[in-house]
């Protein structure tokens, strides 16, 4: 848990510990597996199910509000070439003004 915290903490230093470890709940397997722990901003269908499953389904943004925020993401994120996706999906929900919904 202390390495996802100190991760996001990189983006954002007044990171909620609780709302990280809700996100590490939320992914539960998927961060076993490291393929599945990171996300691949340069592929579109990995985007893409970004943006229906965390944004569409559990934040309940689409469209265009949810394309943006996953593109702000993406340029902040631009010089991590192992993205996290616990990372990935705090700043998304903080993008979108979402983290207090957690």
């Amino acid at each position: 848990m202390t390495d996802y915290l100190a991760d996001v903490k990189l983006y954002d230093a007044n990171a909620d510990e609780a709302v990280v470890q809700k996100i590490v709940r939320h992914l539960g397997i998927a961060l076993r597996n490291r393929d599945s722990s990171l996300v691949a901003a340069s592929d579109p269908v990995e985007l893409g199910r970004v943006k229906e499953k965390w944004c569409g389904k559990k934040l309940g943004v689409t469209g265009d509000a949810a394309d943006k925020a996953v593109d702000a993401v993406c340029a902040a994120m631009k010089g991590d070439n192992s993205k996290s996706r616990v990372t990935f999906y705090y700043l998304v929900a903080k993008e979108l003004g979402k983290l207090g919904d957690l």
